[in-house]
């Protein structure tokens, strides 16, 4: 009884440390993303307004730390429109740079009415967010493109998913660079730089390429997903660092060759792919000298270009939407070693990820994300129902010898050992295995955190409606029973949240606990029926999809175990524990 004690007491406080954690840490996170997305929607129409009454040569974007002359600022207005099934934007000519661009096909929020997701800026704006690839040279070399370069290009060129644009620049030494950029349907555009040296003596040059933006995102990070720098880089495999481990100290990956660095959001993302063949050096750093920013970068070994040779450099640039099925395509289409890493499959990958591929196959087949999360649970308690099995069995089999158990007790009073062996032999004969009802439960773990990881990371859950009042499957059921679930005209506090799905789960969770006997000490039982009610309040703030998961599973489990207990000839408690809770007990006499 003791053990039993401090076991429930230990589940006592483990449920109060996550209502804390709930409470003190997520739900001041919460408010503080909501208040940051009202003021940043409230920024995006200031600048609206204010980029009105602009010239075009003052919307122009300046290279990061530069002062833009006279002639510059006018060549930075000069743009190539960019205008795919999945993109638009420009291309900037001053550094060729890709500062401009938006995603077509996802929305700031549910509403199909609101902007479509920004993902790169200029660097004249706040939230600047931009890739460019370029060139570092000696004096012998004369200039080379960067930053400040300005390109030239065709008369009204525009890039599309079926006409690449060539961009020229010669410098005063003889060396033309002729830069062609393409773009698939989706995310990837393909960089192609031909070096041409017609001038009298050798030129060496680096290539170089960085990922460079001003701000953190404003959604908080969690333990549950990477956001921040990213990258599969020689020998030191995947690297995962976040915002503020490099602010402290830049992270520099020995030098290698091949591979891919960048900068990951939850849902989007910004990499290169180097020129494969040549070795480079990497970098994670932070920079605070004039504009603060956080810049993923490379920097080749100088390649040398004869007089009257040429040489070939071909990069990649991935911006936009961390879609499995098209992050998946550029891996194999690419050769790009492990680019699925680029979504945070997390330590379970070998799980996580058919989680998602079996997902992904009941949508395709049903059209609702919702139905898939249904199906796909039904799948995993299937391939999983002879461990359940087993530790139902082993369940029912301990209750049919309880009273055994109790009588083994009342023999041996405080004889713990002799209690222990007496009670090893009842299990002997009833051929009962005491922790064979706990293992299963333990390798089931994995499975479920996978799921709940692919629920939580994946864009296909982004936006993704299921039926009735739930739009999105990764936001909290937006119903609440503080106003009625929406009739008053107020909204609930975050800590006060409840809607009708964590209702629901918690209702389920409690005919699942129900299936059991009352635990017969006060505390245990406390904690018994307290346990819906708290989850129910720490999964109302949890995405939609994960608590409509939870709830089902409730639901099959409480059906799988009624079965496995009637095979066993064990009888069904709930329907007796529900009785016992609304039974008035009879009146003590004095």
């Amino acid at each position: 009884m003791q053990n039993n004690r401090n076991y429930f007491i230990a589940i006592a406080l483990s449920v109060l440390i996550v209502l804390a954690w709930q409470f003190f840490y997520m739900n001041p996170r919460l408010e503080a993303q909501r208040r940051a997305q009202e003021a940043q929607q409230a920024q995006k129409q200031t600048q609206q307004s204010e980029q009105v009454a602009k010239t075009p040569a003052q919307t122009a974007a300046s290279p990061a730390g530069a002062t833009p002359s006279g002639v510059e600022a006018q060549a930075q207005a000069a743009r190539v429109q960019i205008d795919t099934p999945a993109l638009a934007g420009s291309i900037n000519l001053a550094g060729a740079r890709l500062d401009d661009l938006k995603l077509k096909g996802y929305h700031e929020t549910v509403d199909k009415t609101s902007p479509i997701i920004t993902l790169f800026s200029p660097a004249d704006t706040k939230d600047a967010y931009f890739s460019e690839i370029g060139y570092i040279g000696d004096a012998s070399t004369g200039s080379v493109p960067s930053s400040a370069t300005v390109w030239t290009a065709p008369e009204g060129a525009k890039l599309t998913d079926k006409t690449p644009v060539t961009l020229t620049y010669k410098n005063d030494k003889g060396v033309t660079f002729t830069r062609t950029i393409s773009v698939d349907d989706r995310y990837m555009f393909t960089v192609v730089d031909k070096i041409e040296n017609a001038g009298s003596a050798p030129v060496a040059l680096s290539n170089y390429g960085r990922v460079t933006r001003y701000n953190k995102p404003v959604t908080p990070s969690t333990y549950v997903l990477h956001e921040g720098f990213i990258g599969v880089i020689g020998s030191d495999g995947l690297i995962e660092s976040k915002y503020t481990a490099v602010e402290k100290e830049a992270v520099t990956p020995a030098k290698s060759s091949g591979g891919w660095l960048g900068i990951t959001d939850k849902y989007w993302a910004a990499t290169i792919v180097p020129p494969q063949q040549t070795a480079y050096d990497a970098r994670f750093s932070h920079f605070t000298d004039g504009q603060p920013r956080y810049q993923a970068d490379y920097k080749q070994d100088a390649v040398t270009v004869a007089p009257g040779q040429s040489v070939e450099l071909k990069s990649l640039v991935f911006a936009g939407a961390k879609e499995v099925p098209v992050i998946d395509r550029y891996e194999t289409q690419y050769q790009i070693p492990r680019f699925d890493r680029l979504i945070d499959w997390g330590w379970f990958y070998f799980l996580t990820k058919p989680m998602f591929k079996l997902m992904d196959f009941f949508f395709r087949y049903f059209g609702n994300f919702g139905v898939a999360i249904l199906l796909t649970t039904i799948v995993v308690k299937a391939l999983f129902f002879p461990l359940a099995s087993k530790q139902y069995a082993s369940m029912a089999n301990m209750k049919r010898v309880q009273p055994k158990m109790e009588e083994l007790k009342a023999k041996f009073g405080d004889d713990r050992m002799g209690l222990q062996q007496a009670m090893m032999q009842l299990y002997k004969e009833e051929k009962i295995n005491p922790v064979a009802g706990c293992w299963p439960i333990a390798l089931q773990i994995p499975v479920f955190f996978s799921l709940y990881k692919v629920i939580y990371i994946t864009i296909e859950m982004r936006h993704a409606p299921f039926f009735g009042w739930i739009k999105d499957l990764s936001a909290p059921d937006p119903t609440s029973i503080i106003n009625l679930f929406g009739l008053l005209p107020f909204d609930a506090p975050t800590f006060l949240h409840l809607g009708i799905w964590p209702l629901i789960m918690g209702v389920t969770m409690f005919l699942q606990m129900r299936m059991n006997p009352t635990p017969p000490d006060p505390t245990q039982a406390m904690i018994f029926n307290w346990m819906p009610l708290v989850f129910m309040f720490m999964l109302a703030s949890f995405p939609a999809g994960l608590v409509i998961y939870w709830a089902w599973n409730n639901t099959l489990s409480v059906i799988q175990q009624s079965l496995i207990m009637k095979r066993h000839g064990v009888k069904i408690e709930l329907f007796d524990n529900v009785k016992k809770m609304f039974r008035r007990k009879p009146a003590t006499s004095k």
